[in-house]
């Protein structure tokens, strides 16, 4: 009998180094022993018995195709639409090609717990939840002589990255706490202004980009992840972070909530860098004590990790490949 062929389109390809193609090929890794599994950014026709398709709009195009090839107007068979981020909390409310992925697809996947809210009543029954993994690291020591920060994400708005540059002007005094910032700079308007932040504030450095490697050695030497974006549909940086044994402060998004818990002590409100810094104070000024925010924090990101494992994601993929192809007959 025939392996079973599943095709992973995604908007991103490697080069782009983010989200969604880490996904793609996460996800393409894990089904491999079970399936023929491809990666593309598009569907050509191509026969597969299944789709994963990454991104309700910038996949619009291949979901219609696939689709239309099935002759069905919805729950076309084989197919899955995840949603991965601007699509769940920006497209589906206003871009047409959007909505229509949401219905065609027989299976929808948001990446944490609180995705499913965002979508129509109609549509919850056919979501599961999915978390992304990491492998699991040992935690490192870190030095008390002084609070060190991360924040790693591509400068965009949609990371809203000015919250840490005004965050950092108002930690101008407080030279114990060094913030680290990684990330391309997509928009170049950003990046003048992180260059402006470097050169106000001593204890702030814009690093530009790094290979992943790196970026873990960065996210597991920090006391803190900032993390201040004003949408996500499942930050993979977050659970890299817990997973490194690396707390998270957090803009109270629905997407960072669904990662952390509603319960979660670390988070601030969109865009108050006021807030962020007034945490940040905090944890420096608390840093080390057992009882300080630092220690709940890292106590309440520890309880989070075992959502997080490459096991618990590999079985909830094949689980969502087997269910399509016995969708199928």
């Amino acid at each position: 009998m025939p392996c079973p062929r599943v095709l992973i389109t995604s908007p991103a390809a490697a080069e782009a180094n983010n989200g969604n193609w880490h996904t793609a090929w996460r996800w393409s890794q894990m089904l491999s022993p079970t399936f023929d599994v491809s990666i593309a950014q598009h569907w050509n026709g191509e026969p597969f018995d299944v789709m994963l398709a990454l991104h309700a709009r910038r996949s619009a195009d291949s979901i219609a195709r696939w689709a239309q090839a099935r002759g069905a107007l919805n729950n076309a068979p084989g197919l899955a639409v995840v949603l991965t981020g601007t699509d769940l909390y920006r497209d589906i409310q206003t871009n047409a090609q959007a909505q229509a992925s949401l219905r065609l697809a027989s299976r929808l996947v948001v990446l944490q717990e609180c995705g499913p809210d965002a979508l129509p009543l109609d549509l919850r029954p056919k979501t599961r939840v999915i978390f992304q993994s990491t492998a699991p690291h040992d935690a490192q020591t870190k030095p008390t002589d002084a609070l060190r920060v991360v924040m790693v994400g591509h400068l965009r708005n949609e990371k809203s990255p000015q919250t840490l540059f005004e965050a950092a002007r108002r930690l101008n005094g407080h030279p114990d706490i060094l913030i680290e910032h990684l990330g391309e700079a997509l928009e170049p308007a950003l990046a003048y202004e992180a260059r402006a932040c470097m050169a106000e504030c001593p204890h702030y450095r814009w690093l530009g980009g790094m290979a992943h490697a790196d970026t873990l050695q960065k996210i597991a030497q920090a006391h803190v992840l900032v993390h201040t974006s004003q949408m996500e549909g499942g930050a993979h940086v977050i659970l890299e972070a817990v997973c490194n044994g690396t707390p998270v402060l957090a803009s109270r998004i629905s997407g960072n909530v669904g990662m952390l818990g509603a319960d979660y002590c670390g988070y601030f409100a969109l865009g108050d860098a006021a807030g962020l810094a007034s945490l940040l104070l905090r944890c420096r000024a608390e840093l080390g004590h057992s009882d300080g925010l630092l220690a709940q924090l890292s106590r309440q990101c520890a309880q989070r990790v075992p959502l997080f494992s490459p096991a618990t994601e590999q079985t909830a993929v094949l689980a969502l490949v087997h269910d399509l192809l016995h969708a199928n007959t």
